[in-house]
């Protein structure tokens, strides 16, 4: 198939700054999108060819929009899954496939899968609901501390909780949830692997990240990681073996903990494009976001090495601010030598909302981490 110049169409499920990032690369391309979103003021509005307003858990919404492309991906997992089964059996190309994101899209399913597939992973249980969990606790089934995870609609740290006593349980939504037992470890790493549906198959350089401490998002993504080569060739191992039980298309982030006696435990993983391969822009031969594409297309994959180190650190919403957003500071950063900002396009911010990022590249690591730490504390996203 011609998918450039021509009249091919690929249809990206979500509008935000994943999606926005991956249309650089078919504007790069020339290759025609659609995008689907429920928002008016979606990222990906401004960079695709035709843009639809509509709910993504909608049974007839997705439907009606995937008949209208030729590869359907999305750039988030909180898609209507019937639609998809559906689409998919009347013969449109759906990458990553249903049958691996409906394995992804609830947590306790997919901690179970790891289990079944005897993949290292945190002790759980999982629970119908949040009165079910306080009952074990207060029996003594599940003792404390423990992490408390919503199975579905979490994201960049929201519905996720350390539960240390039973009054932080308090106040949680009473939906269904899983009681992971907290791992004391070192490092957290995350490994990007790409197939295409040929079968190829590459990852990317593990990656350490940092997380900041109240709203349990990442702060910082360093590449590589800063770990023992004996490890990294573990955690690449682990990754190529999640996705080969997977049996995924395009990219799929496995996020790991690196424990105290140097074990590997997977603690999620999610199909497309993620935070920790967005210094890949900047550091990487091909950033993640053209593997994505090359792989739903079937194209042959693109070196995953890196040119340098890179950092990336995530622009979130600073405390105290809401409203119209300003960049405060960005005006300095952009005079520094190897740092790019890349800024999403959401017009209001908030407290700890993702708006942007920084990558920094350099030769030296550790004088890529010092200027990640003065990026930081230069620049402020304020309203």
């Amino acid at each position: 198939m011609n998918y450039f110049s021509s009249d091919f169409k690929l249809g990206i499920l979500g509008g935000g700054q994943l999606g926005k990032m991956l249309l650089f690369d078919t504007r790069k391309f020339d290759i025609q999108t659609y995008v689907l979103d429920p928002s008016d003021e979606a990222p990906c509005k401004i960079a695709c060819n035709q843009f639809f307003k509509g709910d993504l858990m909608d049974f007839e919404t997705v439907y009606n929009f995937g008949k209208q492309v030729d590869v359907l991906t999305f750039e988030i997992e909180l898609v209507n899954l019937d639609a998809l089964v559906q689409l998919e059996q009347e013969g449109l190309k759906v990458y990553p496939s249903p049958k691996t994101l409906q394995l992804i899209q609830n947590k306790g399913i997919q901690k179970e899968f790891y289990v079944k597939n005897n993949i290292p992973t945190a002790p759980f249980e999982r629970f119908e609901n949040l009165q079910h969990l306080k009952s074990a606790v207060r029996s003594s089934a599940v003792e404390m501390p423990f992490v408390w995870k919503c199975t579905e609609f979490g994201y960049d740290g929201n519905g996720v909780k350390v539960v240390r006593t039973i009054e932080d349980l308090e106040n949680l939504p009473n939906v269904e949830c899983i009681a992971e037992t907290m791992v004391p470890f070192k490092n957290e790493l995350a490994v990007i692997v790409c197939r295409n549906p040929s079968g190829e198959i590459k990852t990317y350089p593990v990656v350490e990240m940092e997380f900041h401490p109240e709203a349990n998002q990442v702060e910082y993504v360093i590449c590589p990681a800063r770990i023992d080569d004996k490890i990294a060739d573990k955690a690449r191992a682990i990754a190529l073996n999640v996705s080969q039980q997977f049996n995924h298309v395009g990219l799929l982030a496995v996020e790991m903990f690196q424990t105290e006696s140097d074990e590997i435990l997977v603690n999620e993983v999610a199909p497309r494009p993620h935070n920790s391969g967005h210094y890949s822009i900047e550091a990487s031969y091909t950033s993640q976001f053209e593997n994505h594409l090359r792989a739903i297309l079937d194209l042959p994959l693109g070196n995953t090495d890196s040119k340098a180190a890179g950092i990336m650190v995530n622009l979130v919403g600073s405390e105290g601010f809401s409203g119209d957003v300003i960049y405060e500071n960005i005006e300095t950063i952009l005079g520094w030598n190897g740092v790019t900002p890349h800024i999403y396009g959401k017009k209001q911010t908030r407290p700890f909302r993702k708006m942007g990022h920084v990558t920094i590249v350099n030769k030296d690591i550790s004088e890529a981490r010092r200027i990640a730490e003065d990026v930081k504390n230069t620049i402020r996203v304020i309203a």
